[in-house]
């Protein structure tokens, strides 16, 4: 009777799923030649991968004909720490196809952090990242102080994504050191052994690793008072004291930004483990700093990884047409910062600015600066680039060409006739010296008339040696960062259409399997970034004819009634999170089954 009754129940109880999608070109991220065929979801997880019977029962049947179906893009370098306590759906990059995401990068973050210290917190992250301040305030809840009780309030939150989280240095440097003596000494071995304490009690509560910007005293990126980031000028051996508490885990990955390649090596070596390296790109990074010589870069990669037994990976800047700083006005503006004479102007709210760019003397050091650039340009970007490089121009040592900018938009009537041109021929016009026409232009306007950085369009055969090389991934979107001047969030659309689509860069196979499985590899993502049976069922089913990145638009969607650019995205019939559709087309169904990937999974669904 036993037999029977088992063989009865077999017999009886065909697979009932959540969702089934049938008949698409299946690019499973793991390098699989593509096939076409269906998938069946059930819990959160792909159950099927096959042809399934047509009256199967389920709740949702998606007709994938002649579309792709891959995994759910993953975006390795995002600023989105705070904004996901209020965009479940971490746009502008959950638009695009991603469905996992790492916080915590360039060693910024808001955890540990003394309740005393949480408006610095956020006024530092207003100027490194240019995260809206009021927004910060009245979006995120600060019902935490230490890292492992800031994990639990992403738990709570709910999210459309999965999030994957990094210990930043810079606040676990600054709970135990206090920001003054972090940037300004090494540590003494009492506070050395209680931030590896910390460390460790990240790496317990499911830390990824930990993430460290290390530019150095001319960073571009710097706090609000216009000093440098703490992990900036860190001691070296300090950096290294942290990667040694990975090597006690055997786990975890480092994400770090501008050490010298040195540095990288003693620190893969200190940590036994692996390091993805930001940023490499032909031209400049997203805030339009020029970048360190890529084929040297890729050469390193390779002699680190198969002759050392380092692993070093890098983190590629794929965006076909570079816009970044794409518009900015100087009420805000950030990214002078490596300057010291454009620096002093730019600190400050609107009125104290605008005192300081009156100033005869602050004008005339900007002015200075613009007509001997090699006298005061960022050393760390020289020293750092490729001296033979041709085509960059040291317009005033400001990264970007300052008379070749174009007045987008201003509010001035007297100064409307001047919309459209480039601020070198403004300037002819008025009688003035560039620098005094960009000042007065904007001060006209009470700094908000526009300015548009020209796109910068990339060597399409260089971007592409970069895109295929062995050892980089596609991403550093800054996703949730510098929102009022770049819209970088669109990177994986961007992949496909401009460089695989159209440029004929890769297969989609490698294509997927870099936005996928490889990237998910390298930023210890165990359990994403492929189609298989048993995994949690991040999902994208895309028309490859119809995919674009659309038109920028102003969203005053911010908590505070904050404005941000945004360029969402055509083409994307079905994005699927844990086995929930999250959005069809354009449309957001409101549901929110992301999850915080402790330890490189979703803890719940092992």
């Amino acid at each position: 009777m036993k037999r029977v009754s088992i063989v009865a129940q077999h017999v009886s109880s065909p697979q009932n799923y959540d969702i089934i999608i049938r008949n698409g070109t299946i690019f499973d991220g793991l390098r699989t030649p593509r096939f076409v065929s269906d998938i069946g979801i059930k819990d959160g997880k792909t159950a099927t991968i096959g042809r399934i019977a047509k009256g199967a029962p389920c709740k949702k049947e998606i007709d994938a004909t002649g579309k792709h179906v891959c995994p759910g893009f993953i975006d390795g370098h995002t600023h989105y720490d705070a904004q996901i306590f209020w965009d479940p759906y971490l746009t502008l990059s959950g638009w695009h196809g991603v469905t996992s995401m790492v916080i915590g990068n360039c060693g910024f973050g808001y955890a540990p952090c003394k309740p005393q210290d949480r408006a610095r917190a956020m006024k530092t992250m207003e100027r490194t990242e240019a995260v809206p301040y009021e927004a910060q305030e009245k979006g995120m809840p600060w019902d935490w102080e230490t890292f492992p009780e800031f994990l639990d309030s992403l738990d709570r939150t709910p999210k459309g994504v999965n999030i994957q989280p990094l210990q930043a240095l810079s606040p676990l440097m600054s709970y135990v050191m206090g920001t003054e003596n972090a940037k300004a000494r090494p540590a003494t071995q009492e506070e050395m052994g209680a931030m590896k304490d910390l460390l460790r009690d990240a790496m317990n509560a499911g830390a990824a690793g930990f993430g460290a910007q290390v530019l150095g005293a001319t960073s571009v990126q710097r706090d609000y008072d216009g000093t440098p980031m703490i992990t900036d000028t860190m001691a070296k051996e300090d950096l290294y004291a942290f990667g040694s508490v990975l090597a006690e885990f055997g786990r975890g990955y480092m994400q770090v930004t501008g050490p010298s390649r040195k540095t990288c090596e003693n620190l893969a070596k200190a940590s036994g483990r692996p390091i993805l390296y930001n940023a490499i790109t032909p031209d400049v990074d997203q805030h339009g700093q020029k970048t360190e010589n890529a084929e040297i870069l890729m050469k390193w990669f390779e002699e680190c990884n198969q002759e050392k037994g380092l692993r070093i990976y890098g983190q590629a800047i794929t965006t076909m047409n570079l816009k970044s700083p794409q518009c900015f006005s100087l009420d805000i503006f950030n990214l002078f910062d490596a300057s010291p004479p454009w620096r002093r102007i730019t600190l400050g709210d609107p009125e104290e600015r605008k005192l300081k760019m009156h100033d005869p003397k602050h004008r005339q050091a900007c002015k200075d600066q613009f007509d001997n650039p090699n006298k005061t340009v960022n050393l760390n970007s020289i020293n750092r680039a490729d001296p033979n490089a041709q085509g960059f121009e040291q317009d005033g040592g400001l990264g970007l060409s300052l008379r070749k900018l174009v007045l987008d938009s201003t509010n001035n009537q007297e100064n409307q006739n001047y919309v459209g041109m480039i601020l070198g021929d403004i300037a002819e016009k008025r009688g003035q010296h560039i620098v005094d026409c960009f000042l007065d232009v904007s001060i006209e306007d009470n700094l908000k008339a526009n300015w548009r950085q020209q796109a910068n369009p990339s060597n399409v055969a260089n971007l592409k040696a970069i895109a295929n090389h062995a050892y980089t991934i596609p991403g550093v979107s800054d996703g949730g960062a510098h929102t009022k001047f770049i819209t970088a969030g669109d990177f994986s659309t961007d992949f496909l259409v401009n460089l695989v689509r159209d440029n004929d860069a890769m297969s989609l196979e490698d294509a997927h399997w870099r936005l996928g499985k490889y990237s998910a590899t390298a930023a210890g993502m165990e359990d994403r970034g492929s189609i298989a049976v048993g995994m949690p069922a991040d999902v994208i089913v895309y028309d490859m004819k119809a995919l674009r990145v659309m038109d920028e638009e102003i969203a005053y969607d911010f908590p505070g009634g904050e404005w941000r650019r945004i360029r969402r995205a055509e083409g994307y019939n079905y994005t699927i999170v844990n086995g929930e559709i999250t959005f069809e087309g354009n449309r957001c169904t409101g549901a929110t089954p992301g999850r915080v990937l402790r330890h490189g999974r979703a803890q719940d669904m092992l």
